[in-house]
């Protein structure tokens, strides 16, 4: 047997088989988190939540201080990569930063709030794109009228396109991913540049950097009316927050990446940070071109960004911004399911999802986890459903997105605070920074877990209703409830996959956890 080196043999080090193609370098990997990003999927996405929900100056300044933050969260999980470089991502990472006897519940805790972000982030995504293609139509005198189920039955469609793109495209994911990274760089430039020079006159810097909006209810019923701006500003910040997520992509992609203890890293801090430069470019451009406040928050269009482009390039020029937006969404909707289905695969190969045998396969000949990419598009799919009866029923999906992934990202990071002396660093590491920058990582996390599930609109009533505390109830309950009743009797978390199968255990074989502990066990002896 030919002795593994470099990246594969990081990988059976920690138990894993080289399954996945590693054909990925720094600019790929950062380019699937930047892409799942995307400054111009989500800053379009909740632009009218924006203006409702603070306006302007929560807009510019809150999108600042989510940035900073964020790269908080953003090193301290690089650094946590670093040192587990593996598709398995936060679950794997909580696993390995526990203490033995508390590994497999905080791996199945993790696992299960990272699935529920991932899915819904694909939802937010892919929904936003479909509600953008239904905007587009009607422009150019078509006569076209969404509804609701004309707009489901699209995001349907680019659903399927997008899983077919991860099932047969595999190949050519790496080359998409190149398309996509200059796609947002030079389409999100080139819009602002775009609406900027043709806008018939430009906002004040006085209403871009300081006007406040509270419409986040009927005149005189709105939020800061009956408790104070600070609830607004406070609530405001989804869309910023919502936007950058889903950097933890480069995590799910390292086991495709070469010098992943590295590359994985990087990609994360270069996305977040590339974003959050491009991403207060963008919304300072569509804030100073807007034309009319009122206009544009009441356009016939659905869209205020929509109505911006009208407004300032006319409807030839709106036609082509709306495809860079779109094209720019379905980039990011398709890379998503891939991350997405990555992280699923890695779950179901340590036996932590329903029917976990079936979706644990890599097809053989695309090198793909082709069962857990149509996994991941038809569990987003029942999530976009609420939209049929619910009118925040978007912003609700955005709210669960960022609420399931940060605590996914938040709980390894915390384990990384708690037991800090064992921690084995990775080539990455902040040195003296670590500690302090982990502890504003989880503060941080916990602070936007409690914002994100208040209500965001008054009054509150069951089409208004935020139901991403449902939906983040749904998982808990779930996940400690099967834990309790039934998982911790066999899950172990993360698998010796190698030991497993050279002592000829099925690794997807729960009845064999017996035989796993005692793999582990093995491996503490020598370890001691």
């Amino acid at each position: 047997m030919l002795a593994l080196q470099g990246d594969e043999a990081e990988l059976a080090r920690m138990g894993y088989k080289q399954e996945l193609r590693r054909e990925l370098g720094l600019m790929q990997n950062f380019g699937v988190s930047f892409s799942i990003i995307s400054v111009i999927t989500g800053i379009p996405s909740l632009f009218l939540y924006g203006l409702n929900t603070g306006g302007p100056a929560v807009m510019v300044w809150g999108w600042v201080v989510v940035s900073c933050a964020t790269m908080l969260v953003g090193l301290a999980m690089a650094e946590v990569c670093s040192a587990h470089p593996t598709s398995g991502g936060p679950y794997f990472w909580a696993a390995m930063l526990s203490r033995k006897e508390n590994a497999a519940l905080a791996s199945w805790i993790t696992g299960w709030f990272n699935l529920l972000g991932q899915v819904a982030v694909t939802t937010g995504i892919s929904f936003a794109c479909a509600n953008f293609i239904s905007t587009a139509c009607t422009l150019g005198g078509t006569g076209f009228e969404p509804t609701p189920n004309t707009t489901i039955g699209i995001y349907a469609a680019v659903l399927f396109t997008q899983g077919l793109t991860n099932t047969f495209g595999v190949h050519l994911l790496h080359i998409l991913n190149n398309i996509s990274v200059w796609w947002h760089a030079i389409g999100t430039t080139s819009l602002v540049i775009a609406i900027l020079a043709r806008a018939p006159s430009h906002q004040s810097a006085k209403f871009v950097f300081t006007q406040f909006i509270d419409g986040t209810g009927p005149p005189g019923e709105g939020w800061g009316d009956r408790a104070s701006h600070v609830y607004v500003v406070v609530i405001g910040i989804l869309m910023a927050q919502y936007t950058l997520t889903g950097f933890d992509a480069s995590a799910h992609m390292t086991e495709e990446t070469r010098n992943a203890a590295m590359s994985g890293s990087i990609g994360i801090i270069m996305a977040i940070g590339v974003s959050a430069v491009l991403g207060w470019f963008l919304i300072l451009g569509l804030l100073f071109s807007m034309q009319d406040l009122d206009g544009t928050l009441s356009s016939s269009t659905g869209q205020p960004v929509t109505q911006i482009f009208l407004d300032t390039v006319g409807e030839k020029g709106a036609i082509v911004l709306m495809v860079i937006v779109i094209g720019a969404m379905y980039f990011c909707g398709t890379f998503s399911i891939t991350s997405n289905s990555r992280m699923m695969y890695a779950f179901a190969r340590d036996g932590g999802i329903p029917f976990h045998k079936f979706f644990a396969k890599v097809s053989p000949s695309w090198k793909s986890p082709i069962r857990t990419v149509w996994l991941a598009c038809t569990l987003s799919f029942i999530l976009g459903l609420p939209s049929l009866g619910s009118s925040v029923a978007f912003a609700a999906a955005t709210s669960i997105a960022t609420i399931g992934l940060y605590i996914s990202y938040g709980i390894p990071i915390m384990l990384r605070v708690i037991y800090r002396d064992a921690f084995v660093r990775g080539p990455f590491h902040l040195g003296i920074f670590s500690y302090p920058v982990a502890l504003g990582a989880v503060t941080w996390i916990l602070f936007i877990s409690i914002a994100f599930i208040l209500p965001q609109v008054n009054p509150v009533d069951s089409q208004t209703l935020n139901y991403a505390i449902v939906a983040v109830g749904v998982v808990i309950i779930y996940s400690v409830g099967f834990w309790v009743l039934s998982a911790r009797k066999w899950f172990t978390g993360p698998v010796k996959q190698i030991a497993a199968e050279e002592l000829g255990i099925d690794v997807m074989d729960p009845a064999t956890a017996e035989k796993f502990e005692k793999i582990a066990a093995t491996d503490t002896a020598t370890a001691v």
